[in-house]
């Protein structure tokens, strides 16, 4: 191998590593993103339901 292939190899190589370094950031950026969004949300309390509700059930023939 000549030395402009080498080199060649290395620039490729580092333009990898950097479009993979600046796709790690948008991903931490966006998951970032998401989490503010749902600790934003209103919180909803649980419908509070009979507990005998759905242990029995009426069966006819």
């Amino acid at each position: 191998m000549d030395v402009s292939s080498i080199m060649s190899m290395q620039l490729m190589e580092l333009q990898q590593t950097v479009q993979m370094s600046i796709m790690q950031q948008a991903m931490n950026m966006e998951t970032t993103a998401v989490a503010q969004l749902v600790e934003q949300m209103p919180q909803t309390a649980a419908p509070s339901l009979d507990p005998n509700i759905g242990q029995n059930f009426d069966m006819s023939v």
